[in-house]
């Protein structure tokens, strides 16, 4: 087939960038309350209610977990620092409870700008440990409750005392901006305004305990988080190397928030995932798609996915990355959600040109895909099968008439003509397409048209698709209508012997168009 055949079937006035989707489309949306993505907040909670790693135990130390607000308000204020530090370290073990920790009363307190006070206490680690512990988990509350934090005055606190000498006292403060990072757009902007990313960088060694490198990569997700709008280019550009160097890390909980970090930069417009694939770390990214780690999967195939709805090329250095040797696990995952992501990510390289159409096919992926369509997977989603369908649409919105063939041939008529029953309008309008897609290429070849029509009338493809045209969605009705007329309907099939003038001993005769029958054609 010549190419202006194929942009005659091709959806009109569409390219491939009209068709890929970016994740809002698909309203695919990072929630605090999925388990499965990365926690915008965290409280800093032990079991074992350990006094400052800083101060040495005291046999005889006492036992009191709570105190009345206003004791604890009263011991601030005082000029002893032993009085001041118990209640600190108090208003600590209060707010690191699991259930219902009292952030709104230490709050309404007004206690909040004395803990912050105490962040200046260079001459005292452990109190700046422990007030920095308490500014932390009040961080980690709502919106408000973190924004009296903030208010307060802690973050270019927070920030000096990312150079503390303490180790532990500048943990627990990468752990707080974290915290107030992920609120917002605009407090991840307010923490990079005052400086916070270089020396949050500086950390990032060679001897670094886990557990402080995992609270750094943490934050630095959060850093990288929110996209309306993003962060600053000048803060990515920062960020991307410790990025690079931190998805080399064999850590499960490091590679993990690093891929997540990746998710949101590369979640925006093309320039914004061209900075990302031009640090270099599509090579280290891709292959931990098959990660036997569900946790560092999920984050990694989400940035993968974000990368192949931008431009063609982008797209084209993915594929060849190999992502697609990783979509045979993923797209058979155990996870609903790892299926429905692959099968997202798919639709964004089927909505490509036939080249890329044709590395989809090649790497194996399309009776898996429409194994997903049918349902047939082992985590059976409908969220999964919408994705499917939008990723036949696309496929056959840019194919050759071989490829469709070859899709033809692969069984997915049947799965598309049961779907046609689904309540979803933006679904069966997809659908639609996609038939008047396939039976426009196929038209070229009477075999392949002799099979689809076969195929639909067999699977009542054709008799759904003629109810839809009383369908109540004025947009439904149309699509549905334009197919019978076109392809199924008595007159377009004998339109042409009807038409063509009869030669009789007395010149040519035209044949009249026939009525049509009462209450529409049947099927």
């Amino acid at each position: 087939m010549s190419e202006n055949r194929i942009q005659n079937f091709k959806n009109r006035g569409k390219d491939s960038n009209a068709l890929r989707r970016m994740r809002n489309d698909v309203t695919i949306q990072l929630r605090k309350t999925n388990r499965e993505n990365q926690v915008l907040k965290r409280r800093n909670i032990t079991e074992d209610e350990p006094v400052s790693p800083l101060q040495e135990r005291n046999s005889q130390q006492q036992t009191v977990t709570q105190l009345p607000l206003a004791t604890i308000e009263e011991y601030l204020k005082s000029n002893d620092d032993k009085v001041i530090f118990e209640a600190v370290q108090i208003s600590r073990k209060m707010l690191s409870k699991q259930r219902n920790p009292p952030i709104k009363d230490f709050i309404a307190s007004g206690l909040v700008s004395m803990f912050v006070a105490i962040l200046e206490r260079f001459d005292n680690a452990s109190l700046q440990f422990e007030a920095a512990w308490v500014l932390t988990n009040i961080a980690s509350g709502s919106s408000d409750e973190t924004k009296v934090v903030v208010e307060a005055g802690a973050v270019p606190r927070f920030v000096k005392l990312l150079t503390s000498p303490q180790p532990q006292v500048c943990e627990q403060a990468v752990w707080a901006l974290g915290n107030i990072a992920g609120d917002g757009p605009n407090l991840r902007n307010f923490v990079l305004a005052h400086g916070a990313l270089g020396p949050l960088l500086g950390l990032i060694q060679l001897d670094i305990n886990i557990q402080f490198l995992r609270n750094i990569t943490w934050t630095l997700s959060n850093l990288c988080r929110n996209k309306n709008p993003p962060p600053e280019t000048a803060a990515v550009e920062q960020i991307l190397p410790a990025l690079a160097h931190l998805i080399k890390c064999t850590d499960k909980e490091v590679l993990s928030d690093t891929c997540w970090g990746l998710s949101y930069l590369t979640d925006g417009t093309n320039d914004r995932i061209q900075l990302v694939i031009d640090s270099g770390i599509l090579l280290s990214l891709i292959p931990l798609l098959g990660h036997p780690e569900v946790n560092v999967v999920t984050p990694s195939l989400r940035a993968v996915g974000n990368i192949v709805t931008g431009s063609d090329d982008q797209t084209q250095l993915v594929i060849q990355h190999n992502a697609l040797f990783y979509f045979k696990n993923l797209l058979t995952h155990s996870k609903a959600s790892i299926v429905k992501e692959a099968t997202w990510a798919i639709s964004n390289i089927t909505a490509g040109p036939k080249e890329q159409i044709q590395s989809v096919i090649n790497a194996g992926l399309v009776p898996l895909i429409i194994d997903v369509l049918k349902g047939n997977n082992s985590a059976r989603d409908f969220k999964s099968q919408k994705e499917a369908v939008w990723a036949i649409t696309n496929f056959t919105s840019a194919s050759t008439t071989e490829q469709i063939d070859f899709l033809v041939q692969k069984g997915v008529i049947e799965p598309m003509c049961h779907l046609l029953e689904v309540k979803d309008t933006k679904i069966i309008l997809v659908l639609l397409d996609g038939f008047k897609n396939i039976l426009t290429a196929a038209s070229n070849t009477d075999t392949v048209m002799e099979v689809v029509c076969n195929e639909m009338h067999e699977n009542e493809g054709v008799q759904r698709i003629e109810s839809l045209q009383t369908h109540q969605n004025f947009e439904v009705y149309k699509a549905a209508l334009a197919l019978i007329d076109k392809f199924f309907s008595e007159e377009s099939a004998e339109e042409t012997e009807e038409m063509a003038p009869e030669a009789t001993s007395k010149g040519f005769t035209f044949g009249t168009p026939q009525s049509l029958p009462v209450g529409g054609f049947q099927f």
